[in-house]
């Protein structure tokens, strides 16, 4: 039986990338796009809160700020965390107007505010740090960051299933077209890293988050498109 060029695209994604790939090989071939997933529970957190406060003067406002970081960071140190774990921003002042109908804007005073990113090693603490952080003045949770600590070994473990997927996928084919496999011609790779679980709660709810993040889940993904050679 006289041999043909054989391409087999798998994954919409790829297409039009191996397409071009394919023109320009002369022997025949098989295409496949091999996919792994690793589901993984979070064992770490980053999370921003912040700390607003409207005073009268630039100065008052700028304090009562300072003092509800300064409180927080140093109950955090007192517990254990490293001085890398906590970053702390500026201070930024806005100035707050009344607007009078009929009048001119009036003055009434000052808005400070500073935000804090702390980075959680043990995720049995993160409700007891958002715990605090509402005790020594911070009052505004932007965002809690799910995620896993040792990702690259993760990361691995998808990338090889990925692998493993494309090979099987090309046994399959080729023997399902009575063909078989002689060495790899090329692979195409692009990493895809993994996304963090992206919580949010409300001032008066902070155990909300205790009850969800024990059961979130992070996928981790990866691919890999390979193109095999066949027999002549």
């Amino acid at each position: 039986m006289k041999k043909h060029l054989l391409a087999v695209m798998l994954g919409l994604g790829l297409l039009g990338t191996s397409g071009v790939a394919s023109a320009d090989i002369s022997v025949p071939h098989l295409e496949t796009t091999g996919s792994g997933e690793i589901t993984v529970q979070p064992d770490m957190a980053v999370f921003s809160v912040a700390v607003e406060e409207v005073k009268p003067t630039a100065q008052a406002a700028k304090q009562a700020a300072d003092q509800a970081v300064t409180a927080f960071v140093e109950r955090l140190l007192a517990q254990g965390l490293e001085r890398n774990q906590i970053q702390s921003a500026n201070i930024s002042l806005q100035p707050q107007y009344t607007y009078p109908k009929n009048n001119a804007p009036q003055l009434k005073g000052y808005r400070a505010s500073r935000s804090i990113t702390v980075t959680v090693n043990q995720l049995d603490n993160l409700n007891t740090y958002l715990d605090h952080a509402l005790g020594d003045g911070i009052n505004r949770i932007n965002a809690i960051e799910l995620k896993v600590r040792d990702e690259k070994t993760f990361q691995e473990q998808a990338r090889q299933a990925a692998i493993q997927d494309a090979i099987n996928k090309a046994e399959s084919l080729a023997k399902g077209f009575g063909e078989k496999l002689d060495g790899v011609w090329n692979i195409s790779y692009q990493s895809n890293q993994p996304r963090p679980i992206m919580m949010r709660m409300a001032m008066d709810s902070p155990n909300e988050a205790a009850m969800t993040y024990q059961d979130a889940q992070i996928t981790i993904r990866d691919q890999v498109a390979v193109t095999f050679k066949l027999e002549d």
